[in-house]
């Protein structure tokens, strides 16, 4: 069965139960009202029968307005002595016998009961009449419950019918409401559809009512779904265009090399060189592509343990000057002793990225500046360069995979792309953050701030951003 009909089946029943319930409630009431109406004719009559009855000489009791008592009420009257003998029998053709519970007598309390009687339904009042604390008497009245059973007849008819009416009523209002509501889903399933054929992710699924509802909630999140998953497609299409473009170069190097080696038939030491640095840098690449997916899988663990960042800075930097060469300066203008808690191996290659980075995009005779210090609960290690700097409309982005500023410029510098985004996650994991300050023309700043280490509890804490 359909959502629809079984919403609608379920709303069907949901007011069929509570029909059934008011119907009952009602049928009840009803009932309890139309006895309480006979009991209390029955009642009224009693009292003004007893009103003056007395005990004669023979021990009975005497009515003395019985026999001229108004019938106009429909109330049959029976009176028995204490032995159960009728004395008074009103109309005389009344045989009310059969109504005489055999412990009225010992009851010291009317009761009422119904009878049917002769194919009579009747209502039955049993009054005990005592004198000087003994029972010397009976008093019976009754009457007909035919109004009142064909009032509950038709009472239950009505009812009946009306729950059937309103049941079906209810059920065709709640195919068509339900229709209308649920036809926002089947434009989803429609659209859904229609991108699976085409594998149109650039569809959106319209919807005209309210956002805040749950339709629009799930249409809003199936929306965001959909951008998310064309943003993905668009990331990997792009990623996979750039290792291709990445993969082609070095490979058409060493290829050309080997080719020309092949006709020469002797081994060039410049053609080896040349092959070397290019599967130098397939493998940088590759390491770099590991990195990032261990990293974006959550399989890239950092080995913990008290770095001191001082000492690391000057390590690298050492390495980087012989990278340099003497083409560019690297000056290290403050530095402060700084523990931090980190993975010595990934802070190093963060430097070492960054660093290098500076180096690479400064023109000879320039210089890099660093510097190491404490900011608040933070270390924060400047690298400044004076290179060309960074155009504005790029810096939104350098931390994206395969990502460069000034494509054209900087291809074949060496770079991929992906240093500056591993770095990013790298100090993100630390608990820290990178700043790109940038002016075309003045150099480009890199600020790493990383978390002080807790010297009482051997972990870097967690301050308010400086």
């Amino acid at each position: 069965m359909s959502l629809r009909g079984r919403l609608t089946l379920l709303y069907t029943t949901m007011l069929g139960g509570i029909l059934l319930l008011l119907g009952v409630g009602v049928y009840g009431l009803v009932n309890y009202s139309l006895i309480n109406q006979v009991d209390k004719v029955l009642s009224e009559t009693a009292a003004r029968l007893l009103k003056d009855a007395y005990v004669d000489a023979d021990g009975n009791v005497t009515i003395p307005y019985a026999s001229t008592f108004n019938l106009t009420s429909g109330v049959y009257i029976q009176s028995l002595d204490r032995y159960g003998t009728p004395i008074i029998r009103i109309p005389p053709t009344l045989n009310l016998r059969l109504t005489l519970d055999p412990q009225v007598l010992q009851r010291r309390q009317f009761h009422y009961q119904s009878i049917y009687l002769e194919g009579e339904h009747l209502r039955v009042l049993s009054i005990p009449l005592t004198s000087m604390g003994r029972t010397v008497g009976v008093l019976q009245l009754a009457t007909s419950l035919r109004l009142a059973d064909a009032a509950r007849q038709d009472l239950l008819y009505v009812l009946a019918a009306g729950t059937l009416i309103a049941m079906l009523v209810a059920g065709f209002a709640s195919w068509l409401a339900i229709e209308q509501a649920l036809a926002p889903l089947a434009t989803v399933t429609k659209v859904a559809e229609q991108i699976n054929r085409a594998d149109d992710l650039a569809r959106r699924i319209p919807y005209r009512g309210p956002e805040n509802d749950e339709i629009g909630q799930l249409i809003a999140t199936f929306n965001q779904t959909l951008e998310r998953l064309e943003a993905l497609l668009s990331s990997q299409q792009r990623f996979l265009t750039d290792v291709s473009h990445e993969l082609r170069t070095p490979l058409t190097v060493i290829k050309g090399n080997v080719d020309l080696i092949r006709r020469m038939k002797t081994v060039d030491e410049e053609s080896l060189s040349s092959i070397e640095q290019e599967a130098d840098r397939l493998k940088r690449l590759v390491e770099d592509l590991l990195t990032l997916a261990k990293a974006e899988s959550g399989t890239l663990v950092l080995r913990t343990q008290t770095v001191e960042l001082d000492t690391l800075l000057l390590e690298v930097v050492k390495e980087m000057s012989i990278l340099a060469a003497g083409r560019v300066r690297i000056k290290v203008t403050e530095i402060d002793q700084i523990l931090v808690n980190g993975d010595r191996d990934r802070l190093k290659q963060v430097l070492i990225n960054l660093i290098a980075n500076a180096v690479q995009y400064t023109p000879a005779g320039g210089d890099v500046f660093l510097g190491l210090g404490k900011v608040g609960g933070h270390a924060r290690l400047i690298v400044r360069d004076t290179g060309p700097g960074i155009p504005a409309e790029d810096l939104p982005h350098i931390f994206e995979r395969f990502y460069r500023a000034e494509k054209s410029r900087t291809r074949g510098k060496g770079g991929f792309g992906l240093g500056l985004s591993i770095a990013n996650w790298i100090v993100d994991n630390h608990g820290g953050y990178i700043e790109v300050l940038s002016q075309e023309g003045e150099g480009t700043t890199f600020c790493v701030w990383l978390p002080l280490l807790d010297e009482k509890s051997g972990s870097g804490v967690q301050p308010d951003k400086p």
